[in-house]
């Protein structure tokens, strides 16, 4: 089976958000998939089998993910096995990708409204900082910060957003040169950190379009890694934009 490795939301090799995808030949079990998953120890790696695709973690299957779908995408475009508009059933429905002109690859997810919360007992000292507002999102708690800067310096406690009643937390802020930045602590799905999440900008989308009063805007996921996000709200659809790198390939052997 063939394997691959590909920074996602980047055009630079190691930044962006690493992801492995496998290129099924038959069908596999859920526990192989988990295993090869555990093995490759990535946020996120994407098995795809004809038009079926399927994110694991090392520790969980997840029902949507980003910047591996984008990693997938980008893998059966420059190989040459796949032109045009591509179709993959998942587990949040039918996703629609398409490569623009320009090369950037375009994907077509559910938007995630975000409403307003109360801030769960514990979030603000677990995350070190005082949130500007709170909401939460279909997978998602999403916490707004002051600024761009009091996101970039988060040193949270992990051990303790573990605690947290959700998928994952978002924390946001106002950009000062995109039009917002974010980063992303998922240790329930067993990602401390995740470098540049694209489900997160299904919620972050409508989020931050809600607020400065128009469709397309473009994020910055401030984690060490770091990578961009071109984003645009279409009533319960979310266009992300991003683009890619193959970093190996190669084919999985196993005894």
């Amino acid at each position: 089976m063939r394997l691959f490795t590909v920074d996602a939301f980047t055009d630079t090799a190691f930044q962006g958000n690493p992801a492995a995808v496998c290129l099924l030949d038959t069908p596999v079990t859920e526990h192989w998939m988990q295993s090869v998953a555990t093995e490759m120890n990535l946020s996120e790696t994407a098995f795809l089998l004809g038009d079926s695709l399927r994110w694991f973690t090392p520790a969980v299957e997840v029902t949507l993910c980003g910047h591996a779908t984008l990693a997938t995408a980008h893998i059966l475009y420059s190989t040459g096995a796949a032109d045009g508009q591509l179709e993959f059933n998942t587990a949040s429905g039918t996703l629609t990708v398409n490569r623009r002109p320009d090369g950037m690859i375009t994907m077509d997810f559910p938007a995630k409204e975000v409403t307003p919360a109360e801030a769960p007992p514990g979030l603000e000292k677990a995350l070190g900082a005082t949130p500007v507002r709170v909401g939460k999102s279909q997978l998602d708690l999403l916490v707004e910060l002051e600024s761009e800067e009091a996101v970039s310096r988060l040193t949270p406690d992990i051990t303790a957003l573990n605690a947290v009643d959700a998928r994952g937390i978002i924390v946001t802020a106002p950009g000062t040169e995109t039009d917002f930045v974010s980063r992303f602590f998922a240790p329930r799905v067993g990602v401390p950190e995740d470098p540049v999440t694209g489900s997160a900008h299904c919620a972050l989308a409508p989020y931050w379009s809600a607020r400065f009063g128009r469709p397309s805007l473009v994020g910055a996921q401030l984690s060490a890694r770091g990578g961009l996000v071109h984003v645009t709200h279409a009533g319960d659809r979310v266009h992300l934009a991003g683009r890619a790198v193959t970093m190996m390939s190669g084919t999985l052997h196993i005894s």
